[in-house]
Parts: structure tokens; C-alpha cells; sequence
């Protein structure tokens, strides 16, 4: 498919109906240029998709942020107009009173706690007295937390060691850590290469399967509402397009996170790819802002009016 037929796809039923806004140019001809930040994992891989489904007059840059922390302060500081960054993020950002506002999904599940192989480690329990890697303000941590809690335990049970999730894989293939608490796809990376064996994913939780989200500063809701539709449109056809179409899914994460195929292909089933905000997602939200505040991670409880914004992605018509 070529880009020409599919900007014109895209203008036909933007976003799958929202009513398409007039290509808004910028001097002597030059496109409209959408920033949006992007995390280095496959949960985040959609943004990469982008540029197949933008429409002429727009242009997007993806700028790939290391932790969900810092693709979420670019947007805050404006470094870049949307971003896709896990759910705890958000809700520390917001807690804080900094002005991001959550208007979609990007992927749910996409997490694993993963044990060095022959280390003995099957079960949650089996974790007391062990080093494990978790990231601090992350997704991963309170959902480990929480399991952990229902385990009858808390994280003085364990040793806890910060490691990157880029860098987790490589720890545990040392022997620096027993387990670690990961976004894929390095619990991919490790059970593809048999360095490491899975313990669970942590989806039994009240919060269920709740991960990463995609905002944006609330001054650009308010300036700009016609770029978000823009935006939303984008974000929706390209992660419907890499989350039905497995292969390109795959070759672009290999590209992209230079992990071999074999890996990306075993984080694939344990990752949900989806746009879609509504009160499954927002009720989770809740619970797990519920989680940040009791851990004592989040002073208050964010106003979820105005945190969470599902109007644009309502806008969007079933296909």
C-alpha cells in the first residue's frame, strides 16, 4: 500500500470517522509537524506505524524515550505533543498537578516476572530473600506490589535492585539478579534465549491487565483540538494496523529495538496493542491510583474529570 492511497484512506474516514480537520500548513507550504514521544519497547511500537497513516499537510516525529517518566515530561514540558508512557506515570504526573491529560490507550499487558533459569523461582513466594530488578514509578511496581500483597508479603521480602528495563535481561544473564519484575520484550528476550523462565504475568490483579497510555499536555486539548483529532485518527489506524498485522509487527520491533526476531516473537502474544479509552479502562485507573496512594507513591487522588479525556477516541466510529 502506498502512502498516497493511504493518506487518502485516512482523509476518506479519519480515524475511522472522525470528521476530517483541514490540513493546516505552516509557512511557505511547509507540513504541520506532530511530535510524539515513544518508549523502547514493544509496547510502543505503534508510533513507528505512524507515518503510513498520516494525512497530507502533517508530518510526525517520533522521538523514543528511554523511561515512561521521561516520554511523560517531554509532554508536560511540551518537548513533544503527545506521548505514549505507562498508566503510573500518568498518575504521578497528575497527582503532582502537572497538566497531562490521558485521551487513549497504547497497550495493555506487555509485563512478566522473570527468574534466571534453574534458580529454583516458581512462584511469587519463592521471590522472599531474592535480588529481584524493579523499576521505581512504574507500572510493573505496583502491579508487583499489589502481588505481592496478595502473596502476604511486601517488598522487604525481597532485595530490590533498580535496573532499567533495558538493562534487565543483561543483569539477570550475569547473575546480578535472580528475578526481575520487565516490560517486554525482554521477558521475551530472556525465555527465547533460555536464559530466563517465566514466574507469571502479573494480570491477576484488581487492575487487571491495565499498562500504557497515550497524553498530552491539556493546553494542546484546549489550542488545538482539531491536531488531537488529527492525532487520534493516526494512533488509531496505525495500532489497529500493527496489532492485526503480526509479521510487520514483528520486523518493525526487530528494527527498531534491535532484538533478534526470535525474541520479538515471543513478547508478541503477551502484548495487547489498543487505542481504545472507556470505563473498564478509567474504573482500573482508579483502582490502580487507589494502589499509588495507599504505597504512599501519590499524595492524592488525581480528578479523574479532567485526568482522563475520552471524548476524542469516543468521536471515533467502528469501522
Amino acid at each position: 500500500m502506498t502512502s498516497r492511497i493511504r493518506r487518502r484512506e485516512f482523509i476518506a474516514g479519519l480515524g475511522a470517522g472522525l470528521v476530517a480537520a483541514p490540513a493546516i500548513v505552516r509557512a511557505e507550504g511547509q507540513p504541520v509537524v506532530i511530535r510524539a514521544g515513544a518508549l523502547k519497547l514493544i509496547h510502543s511500537i505503534a508510533p513507528y506505524f505512524y507515518e503510513q497513516f498520516v494525512p497530507a499537510g502533517y508530518k510526525v516525529e517520533v522521538l523514543p524515550f528511554e523511561t515512561p517518566t521521561e516520554c511523560k515530561n517531554a509532554v508536560v514540558t511540551k518537548s513533544v505533543d503527545f506521548g505514549a508512557f505507562g498508566i503510573a506515570a500518568a498518575l504521578l504526573g497528575a497527582a503532582a498537578g502537572e497538566p497531562v491529560v490521558v485521551i487513549a490507550s497504547t497497550c495493555n499487558r506487555g509485563m512478566a516476572i522473570i527468574a534466571r533459569k534453574d534458580s529454583g523461582i516458581a512462584s511469587i513466594k519463592d521471590l522472599k530473600g531474592k535480588r529481584v530488578a524493579v523499576f521505581p514509578g512504574t507500572t510493573q511496581e505496583v502491579f508487583f506490589l499489589e502481588r505481592l500483597r496478595m502473596e502476604g508479603m511486601t517488598i522487604r521480602d525481597v532485595e530490590p535492585v533498580r535496573v532499567s528495563f533495558s538493562e534487565m535481561h543483561i543483569a539477570l544473564s550475569r547473575g546480578d539478579i535472580d528475578a526481575y519484575v520487565g516490560a517486554e520484550p525482554g521477558p521475551g528476550v530472556s525465555l527465547s534465549s533460555g536464559v530466563g523462565s517465566l514466574v507469571e504475568y502479573p494480570y491477576s490483579t484488581a487492575m487487571g491487565s491495565l499498562n500504557m497510555v497515550f497524553g498530552t499536555h491539556r493546553d494542546v486539548i484546549a489550542e488545538k483540538p482539531d491536531l488531537v483529532r488529527v492525532m487520534i485518527g493516526i494512533h488509531q489506524r496505525a495500532t489497529d494496523y500493527a496489532a492485526t498485522n503480526k509479521d510487520a509487527m514483528v520486523a518493525m520491533a526487530s528494527s527498531k529495538l534491535g532484538q533478534k526476531k526470535e525474541a520479538i516473537e515471543a513478547s508478541v502474544p503477551n502484548v495487547e496493542l489498543t487505542w481504545r479509552l472507556g470505563p473498564k479502562e478509567i474504573e482500573e485507573s482508579k483502582i490502580y491510583a487507589d494502589h499509588m496512594l495507599a504505597l504512599k507513591q501519590i499524595k492524592r487522588i488525581p480528578d479523574f474529570a479532567t485526568f482522563i479525556d475520552t471524548s476524542f477516541v469516543d468521536a471515533v466510529k467502528p469501522t
